[in-house]
C-alpha cells in the first residue's frame, strides 16, 4: 500500500477504529507506572481514548502563544525579586519567605552568581478553563508529561489531526531547548531520573528515542549510571564513554538526600563542566510566587518589570493566593485581599468557620514537598466536612516551619463533552466533563515555543482535575473550519 493509500485509509476510519487504532499504538509496557490499571483488560492505556483531538480555535490557540512569552516574563521577574530580597532592595520577608523550611545548601546553590540569570527552560502551567478565563493553579518546570504529549501527539497527527506544535512537536521543541542551551549542534544529552521520579522513567525513554531518531545523542539515565571524573560527567554509550553536554533535571530538590552521586553531580553543574537545566532554584519552584505576584506591596514591582500588558494578563490568569502563615497580625490588621461576602479576616482560623459553600478555595504545599505536585496535599474547602477543613487548615499553619502551604482561590471548570470508545461496550460514548489543560513550552533562543498541549477532560463530580482512568486525555488540535 503506498503512504498516500495508507493515509487515505487512516483518515477514513470511523471513530471507533480510530480510538483502537490510536490505542494500539501505546508503548508496550505503557507510558506511566504511577497507574497501571486499565479501564479495561483489552485496552493498551490508563486513560480513555478519544477518537480525535480536544479542539481548539484559533483565537484561544493564540492566547496560549501570548501565554508562554508572559509567563516567561514572569519567571524573569520573579527571579530578579528574588534576588533583590537577598540584597535588601525588595522587602527581606520576599526571600525569607521562600527559603523557609529549606536546607542550607538548597538555599547556597540558588543563590550562586554562576547561576544568577540561569531560569527553566521548560514551562508548564496547569490552566483550567472557566468561565471567569483561563485560569493557571500552578506553574511546573519540571513537569511530567512530556514524552506523553509527545506520544499522543504523534499518534493523533498520523490521523491526519493538525496537533497544536505539530505532530513531532514535543520532540522537536525539546531539541531545540537542549541545542539551545548547549550552544553547540550536535549535545550529548542525559536525562537523569532519580527513583522519586520512576514514574515517568518510561514516558522519558520514549522521548529519549524520539530524540535519538532525532538526531540529539540521548541517554535516560538514573544518577547511578552517571560517572564523574575532573573533566565533566559521562555515560556508556554506544562505541564508548560519551561526554554530558547537557544534563536534564529530572529530580526534585527537596529529594537531594536520597540521590546517588548529588555532590558530584552539583560540583559538575557548579563548575561549568556540564550544562544543566532546570537551574537549582528552588524558590522558582514555589507556588507561594502567585502569592507574592497578588500582594500590593509590590505592585509597583510587577508593573515596572513586567510592564502593564503583561501584568494585567497574569492578573487574569493567576487565582488570587495567600502564603499560610501562622505568624499573628496585630489587632487592627487584615489580611489583604481576603474577603469572602463583605467579610474580612484577620486570622486564618477564622476560615474554619465559613459555611461549606462559602469555602470556594484550596489549600497545598507551595513546593519543596513530595506533596507539593500532581493532586498530591491538595484540600478543597467546599469539598469536605467542617471539622476536615479546620483541620487542614491548623495542619497547615503548623507545617509552615517546614513546609509552607498556600491557600488559592478555587476555580470551577466549565463543562466539555467528548466521546470515547467504552472498551466494555465495544461501543462509542460521551463523557461531559471538566477539562485541565497543559501546555508544554521549551525555551529556545530566549523565546518560549509552545511545543504541543495536553487536556485532561475528567468527570464533572471531580473536583481535582488530574490524569485518572475514568479521564480522557488527548492533545489539543486546531479546530478545522466550518464549510
Amino acid at each position: 500500500m503506498g503512504i498516500c493509500t495508507e493515509q487515505k485509509a487512516l483518515e477514513e476510519m470511523d471513530a471507533r477504529e480510530r480510538c483502537l487504532y490510536i490505542d494500539n499504538l501505546t508503548p508496550e509496557g505503557g507510558l506511566y507506572t504511577d497507574v497501571q490499571r486499565a479501564v479495561h483488560p483489552k485496552s493498551n492505556s490508563t486513560w480513555r481514548v478519544s477518537p480525535e483531538p480536544f479542539w481548539m480555535p484559533p483565537k484561544i490557540i493564540e492566547h496560549f502563544e501570548n501565554l508562554g512569552h508572559h509567563l516567561f516574563s514572569f519567571y524573569k521577574a520573579a527571579n530578579l525579586l528574588y534576588s533583590q530580597s537577598v540584597r535588601g532592595i525588595q522587602p527581606p520577608w520576599i526571600a525569607a519567605s521562600l527559603d523557609q523550611g529549606k536546607p542550607g545548601d538548597v538555599v547556597a546553590y540558588g543563590r550562586m552568581n554562576r547561576f544568577k540569570s540561569n531560569l527553566p527552560m521548560v514551562i508548564r502551567p496547569d490552566i483550567i478553563p472557566s468561565p471567569s478565563g483561563m485560569i493557571s493553579t500552578e506553574l511546573d518546570s519540571i513537569p511530567g508529561g512530556i514524552g506523553f504529549t509527545g506520544s499522543l501527539g504523534e499518534r493523533y497527527g498520523q490521523l491526519g489531526y493538525d496537533i497544536v506544535g505539530g505532530s513531532n512537536g514535543m520532540v522537536t521543541g525539546f531539541g531545540g531547548m537542549v541545542r539551545s542551551l548547549a550552544g553547540i549542534d550536535d549535545p550529548v544529552l542525559a536525562v537523569v531520573i532519580s527513583e522519586e521520579s520512576e514514574g515517568y522513567r518510561p514516558e522519558m525513554i520514549w522521548l529519549g528515542t524520539a530524540l535519538n531518531q532525532a538526531g540529539l545523542e540521548t541517554y535516560v539515565v538514573s544518577p547511578e549510571e552517571v560517572m564523574f571524573s575532573e573533566a565533566g560527567l559521562f555515560v556508556d554509550g554506544e562505541g564508548g564513554r560519551k561526554q554530558i553536554d547537557v544534563l536534564y533535571r529530572f529530580f526534585e530538590l527537596f529529594d537531594l538526600k536520597n540521590i546517588p552521586k548529588i555532590d558530584l553531580l552539583l560540583y559538575a553543574i557548579r563548575k561549568g563542566l556540564v550544562k544543566a537545566t532546570p537551574p537549582p532554584k528552588a524558590y522558582l519552584e514555589e507556588k507561594m510566587l502567585m502569592a507574592f505576584f497578588h500582594h500590593p506591596r509590590l505592585s509597583s514591582f510587577w508593573l515596572k518589570e513586567l510592564g502593564k500588558e503583561t501584568r494585567d494578563f497574569l492578573l487574569e490568569t493567576f487565582p488570587k493566593t495567600w502564603i499560610l502563615n501562622p505568624q499573628a497580625l496585630p489587632p487592627h490588621g487584615i489580611i489583604y485581599g481576603l474577603e469572602v461576602d463583605g467579610e474580612v479576616f484577620s486570622d486564618w482560623a477564622q476560615l474554619g468557620s465559613l459555611g461549606q459553600k462559602k469555602r470556594h478555595f484550596v489549600v497545598k504545599p507551595s513546593g519543596f514537598s513530595d506533596q507539593a505536585w500532581g493532586s498530591k496535599g491538595v484540600s478543597v474547602g467546599h469539598d469536605m466536612a467542617e471539622n476536615d477543613w479546620q483541620e487542614v487548615i491548623a495542619n497547615a499553619l503548623s507545617a509552615y516551619d517546614t513546609t509552607p502551604h498556600i491557600l488559592q482561590e478555587f476555580h470551577t471548570g466549565s463543562r466539555f463533552t467528548v466521546d470515547y470508545y467504552d472498551f466494555e461496550t465495544d461501543d462509542m460514548a460521551q463523557l461531559k466533563g471538566r477539562a485541565r489543560i497543559q501546555p508544554y513550552y521549551f525555551i529556545v533562543e530566549d523565546e518560549p515555543i509552545l511545543s504541543g498541549i495536553q487536556a485532561t477532560v475528567c468527570p464533572s463530580d471531580k473536583k481535582l482535575l488530574h490524569g485518572m482512568v475514568d479521564a480522557v486525555v488527548l492533545p489539543c488540535g486546531l479546530q478545522p473550519e466550518k464549510n
